[in-house]
């Protein structure tokens, strides 16, 4: 499969302030990538850099194997081949939905634009709309026409600036997951920047946690939740407390919980202080274990309590539950470790480095 986007090494910087910091990831043909992280990481500048409205400080960006950007040669942003959909999807109200979508295409002939437009309304779920105008339509039917605007000239790239945060909670993951379809049907790449991980989830093949304008982890979903490579992937991706722990040997570590098998990281010697991630499905309910903690919250989620268990120490930890499991706080709930996905940090020493490794291990 072929390499639609590259990102080889970009910095970019506002003035002095540098706030992308040599990003590096790639995408293949019809893959869809996410850019997630909190407000002020630098994804949505990593964004705009691809789209041509930033400059590069260093490194390139290759679309299509075509060098878009080298620092001081820019090619223009409408010379790219990309579509972009914005956060506020910038739909013109004085237009109708069907000029709307056509506005990127007036070269095609009259009858093609018409084919074209009445084929993404069909595409994006609104077939018959074309008449109607911007306000006339739900937030959620607005970025429909913003996205069919954007794929009306069949760009070899497709970006999404926070395209469903206006949009109700409800709405947003299932809008994602109908934007993957589309954009899967249509066969065009896509990258997606947001802060929220269940939109990440519903939409990409590949995400890219960003903090502090660099890059830390460009991975499956699945692994960004299972085997996270830094500490602050591990935070900020799913719930979960660290867990202090000690190293026994190189392949064993004891907790509070339990002496569990894996890899330690690099460096750490029998007696070395380091931390587990804990995930709430990795602490077991369990009546007949000689283990015990303290209610100390719960959450009703339906089918689920998230319980907080406070253990001997004082120190917490996360447990999802099966409703039916009804524990009042400060009763004592039977819990067991099992641990399918071992992620250890070697303890802080006061850095705060959010690119510190960790050594993980699958069962299995």
């Amino acid at each position: 499969m072929n390499s639609l986007l590259e990102i080889e090494a970009v910095s970019v910087a506002y003035g002095n302030r540098a706030v992308v910091h040599e990003v590096s990831l790639g995408l293949q043909q019809f893959e869809i990538g996410c850019l997630l992280g909190p407000s002020g990481c630098g994804k949505t500048t990593l964004l705009r850099a691809i789209a041509g409205f930033e400059p590069i400080t260093t490194g390139r960006i290759l679309v299509n194997r075509q060098v878009m950007n080298l620092p001081g040669q820019e090619t223009a942003p409408e010379r790219r081949g990309i579509g972009m959909v914005f956060q506020d999807f910038a739909l013109f109200p004085h237009l109708s939905v069907a000029d709307n979508i056509s506005f990127g295409i007036r070269n095609y002939k009259w009858r093609e634009q018409g084919r074209r437009v009445e084929a993404l309304l069909k595409l994006v779920g609104l077939p018959g709309a074309g008449k109607r105008y911007p306000h006339e339509l739900s937030g959620g039917q607005q970025q429909r026409i913003a996205l069919a605007r954007a794929l009306a000239p069949r760009p070899h790239l497709l970006l999404l600036d926070e395209p469903f945060s206006s949009l109700d909670i409800e709405l947003r993951e299932s809008l994602a997951a109908e934007v993957r379809h589309i954009l899967k049907e249509e066969g065009i790449t896509g990258l997606l920047v947001t802060h929220d991980q269940h939109e990440a989830f519903a939409m990409a093949d590949r995400v890219g946690v960003m903090n502090d304008g660099r890059l830390l982890q460009w991975d499956t979903a699945y692994n960004l939740y299972h085997q996270p490579a830094h500490r602050f992937v591990a935070d900020f991706i799913g719930q979960g407390v660290l867990l202090p722990g000690r190293v026994l040997n190189e392949n064993e570590v004891e907790t509070e919980l339990a002496i569990i098998t894996g890899k330690v990281p690099t460096g750490c010697r029998s007696g070395c202080p380091v931390e587990v991630l804990v995930r709430p499905d990795d602490i077991q309910h369990d009546d007949c274990s000689p283990r015990t903690a303290e209610v100390a919250e719960r959450a009703f989620r339906g089918s689920h309590f998230l319980y907080t268990l406070r253990l001997d120490s004082g120190a917490e930890v996360l447990c999802l539950t099966p409703s039916h499991h009804d524990h009042p706080v400060g009763t004592r709930l039977g819990i067991r470790l099992e641990i399918d996905h071992l992620v250890v940090f070697a303890a802080k020493t006061g850095t705060t480095d959010p690119a510190e490794k960790a050594g993980s291990t699958t069962k299995g």
